[in-house]
């Protein structure tokens, strides 16, 4: 299908800009919206917000103390087994729970609907003792061209709308699925029958949302239609308004919405470089296998004449780690001390075990050596990408001991970078966070050549 013939039908945006009114009624709400993010890629669409990765219940109660309209905090749960991800959620529900009347939670997901759901929202809506609230299930992302129209989520590229469970993301090893019409993907997720609602493009916009909000039946799932950031806000407002408490599964562009944040430009090199000058070279590390990364990776080697690509080889580390690792470790170091950029990335060929128990273990070897490899880094690199969410959330927790940090802004449309903490091995270090589906085949050359300009 054409994205002409996708939206040519629909009723016209409402026209209001609700941007700043949203924004106005969360600051008097004096509220923070926490999101529970499953990889780092949530925050693609904000700026000065602060990201907690120090899960722990002090550290979670420091950071809500200080009341920030948002705050982020990196589960990385879509690395995770059901059993560690349903322990994570009832012990930060439980966190949580005591400031049930100071916050409004986002569970933060995949545009392509891959994820622990509806497990995570499940398990969020029974350890913050509200079973009865409704969940409003919101995978709509602008930038990404992900819109959900008559009930169905499509991945739009160029003026081709495709339904999500016809391209690549649908075959994840992790989280498989069969269905684009909601509806049968909700039904498809859960362990038993789950009332679905909806709330139509059509009701959207009207620009009043509110008494559909206010009638939906306890414990429903709702999915919610969305072409546009505009379709978002009339349900943001709506929300901001009503007392009613919601369980929010959704996307990025929903935070961006909710929290009334305008978009803006993306960050100039120079907001991104090393107050001193550094000499180093940077260091460019790819673990996403989608086709999209693949190209962006291809494109990258063929257009970077001062970079050096270095392949991880995952056959070899399976059969001998310490033979792959050791020589790849000297090469990354000699790269990058001598003024050029290293470019890590695993072999594009992708492993599939018979079992998911031993998919996650090759994926958790995989993410143990790529951290390794970036520990064995001495020098500072000028400047550090990570390709893939779980990659990134990797690098940003173990290899660089991230605890804090600060979402900077954008490197290019959706494509986070964070300024990270004074505890980590490279203080004060422009980190970028790229999303494994996000941008055209040059994309990641595009960011590779703003850093060094």
């Amino acid at each position: 299908m054409t994205t002409f013939e996708l939206l040519s039908n629909l009723p016209p945006e409402f026209e209001k800009d609700l941007v700043s009114e949203i924004h106005d009624l969360l600051r008097e709400s004096k509220k923070t919206l926490v999101i529970l993010d499953d990889d780092p890629t949530g925050t693609q669409t904000v700026f000065d917000v602060p990201v907690l990765t120090d899960l722990s219940a002090q550290s979670i109660k420091d950071a809500i103390d200080e009341a920030p309209p948002v705050l982020f905090l990196l589960t990385n749960s879509r690395a995770l087994t059901v059993e560690q991800t349903t322990e994570l959620h009832q012990r930060l529900g439980d966190i949580l729970k005591e400031y049930q009347d100071d916050i409004i939670v986002i569970s933060r997901s995949d545009s392509t609907l891959r994820g622990h759901f509806p497990l995570e929202t499940n398990l969020l809506r029974d350890a913050l003792g509200i079973p009865e609230s409704p969940t409003l299930f919101i995978p709509f992302f602008a930038a990404g061209g992900r819109l959900t129209v008559a009930d169905t989520h499509y991945v739009v590229e160029g003026d081709t709308a495709t339904p999500a469970h016809l391209t690549p993301f649908a075959n994840d090893n992790a989280f498989p699925f069969s269905h684009s019409y909601l509806p049968d993907y909700i039904a498809e997720k859960s362990s038993g029958p789950v009332d679905v609602q909806s709330i139509s493009l059509e009701e959207l916009r009207t620009g009043d949302v509110s008494e559909k909000i206010a009638a939906l039946p306890a414990s429903s799932t709702c999915i919610v239609n969305a072409a546009s950031i505009t379709d978002l806000n009339v349900l943001s407002l709506a929300l901001l308004k009503s007392d009613r408490r919601f369980i929010i599964r959704s996307a990025a562009s929903f935070v961006q919405s909710l929290a009334g944040i305008v978009s803006r430009p993306p960050l100039d090199p120079w907001q991104m470089q090393d107050l001193d000058p550094n000499p180093n070279g940077g260091l460019i590390i790819v673990g996403s296998h989608v086709p999209k990364t693949s190209a962006q990776l291809t494109h990258l080697i063929e257009n970077a004449p001062n970079a050096v690509p270095l392949e991880l080889n995952i056959p070899a580390l399976l059969e001998n780690p310490d033979d792959t690792l050791f020589p790849l470790s000297a090469k990354l170091n000699q790269t990058i001390e001598s003024g050029k950029t290293a470019i890590l990335f695993t072999s594009r060929d992708r492993i599939d075990a018979p079992s998911e128990a031993e998919n996650l273990a090759i994926s958790q070897t995989i993410s143990r050596s790529l951290v390794s490899l970036v520990q064995s880094v001495v020098a500072r690199p000028s400047f550090l990408i990570a390709k893939g969410g779980i990659t990134s959330s990797h690098i940003a927790t173990d290899a660089l001991g991230v605890k804090q940090a600060m979402v900077l802004g954008q490197i290019l449309p959706s494509v986070p970078v964070w300024t990270i903490g004074n505890e980590t091995r490279h203080p004060g270090l422009a980190y970028v966070i790229f999303p494994g589906n996000v941008g055209g085949d040059d994309a990641l050359t595009q960011a590779y050549q703003k850093l060094t300009s």
